[in-house]
């Protein structure tokens, strides 16, 4: 089996990468925090000191980085993949970040003889365990197909969305449009509850109508159960990345700016230390009176 290096081992990568050990890949393994490498390093992966380190030992460096400057310092800082002198030359880079970065780092990059795969996650630090995210992945279709079995381990459903670049644009508009829907959800569910219905009544309305979907499923469990998982949710900041890019391109985006304004309430009012439902939950018992402004 291939070597591969895998750089960012946190929740979300750090799943990733136990998959791709699974499947039989040999790992190489970088995270500024050494502790979030250990788990792998005691399953078999190796730690190095830096990306430059990771690509030499490597066939393929694959990443998931949390922010756009993280994303710059892999591939173009000091200790960077473009001082590799030997090794891989191709980078797999599933960081939730903006378009602009990853098509800068191809172009620094591309001038040491490298090529990129951009890509996106879908799903949760769960589903990243059980090897059930879906992937989209953007780049040269040759390139895509290749390295396709090493992408199996770690999603359920893997689509190839064009060109570089596009695989940020899906995964900010997979954010947006979530973040539609949990708002929208739960505006429902909580004017539906003032007029007398419940919200296991509501659900089970849902699960009998052309609307129901896994992940609209997902949604009214948690609203149900009131089981909000206590972490911080990412979507505020790809939605962020979307609503700017939209900006640049002169495309209205409403629902979606006030998606991002409710997550702004949340934030200020302390109540975004939540999954996204969590905090859409309890930005609304907020603004229907139910809950004190902390």
């Amino acid at each position: 089996m291939a070597t591969l290096g895998f750089i960012g081992t946190g929740g979300m990568g750090g799943g990733m990468a136990a998959n791709l050990l699974k499947a039989g890949y040999r790992l190489i393994v970088n995270d500024l925090r050494r502790e979030v490498t250990r788990n792998l390093e005691s399953q078999g992966a190796e730690f190095k000191e830096s990306p430059r380190a990771v690509a030499e030992a490597s066939e393929l460096v694959l990443s998931m980085l949390p922010y756009n400057e993280a994303v710059k310092e892999v591939g173009l800082g000091r200790g960077g993949l473009h001082e590799a002198t030997q090794g891989a030359k191709v980078w797999m880079d599933f960081s939730s970040i903006d378009k602009k970065t990853i098509l800068d780092a191809n172009e620094g990059l591309a001038k040491k003889g490298w090529k990129l795969l951009d890509a996106s996650a879908g799903g949760v630090e769960e589903q990243a365990a059980a090897g059930t995210l879906s992937l989209y992945v953007s780049g040269q279709r040759g390139l895509f197909d290749q390295h396709m079995q090493v992408l199996q381990p770690m999603g359920k459903k893997i689509v190839y969305v064009g060109e570089l670049g596009n695989a940020k644009l899906v995964k900010n508009a997979m954010a947006m449009l979530a973040a539609i829907q949990h708002f929208g959800v739960v505006e429902i569910f909580t004017w539906l509850k003032k007029g007398g219905v419940s919200e296991e009544t509501f659900h089970n309305v849902i699960k009998n109508s052309q609307s129901y979907s896994e992940g609209l499923e997902r949604i009214c469990q948690a609203l149900v159960t009131r089981k909000f998982k206590p972490r911080k949710s990412w979507m505020p900041k790809d939605v962020g990345f979307g609503l700017e890019m939209a900006k640049e391109m002169e495309v209205p985006t409403p629902f979606s700016a006030l998606a991002y304004q409710l997550f702004a309430i949340g934030q200020a009012n302390g109540l975004d230390g939540y999954e996204a439902t969590g905090i859409a939950h309890h930005v609304y018992e907020l603004l229907a009176g139910e809950k004190k402004k902390i």
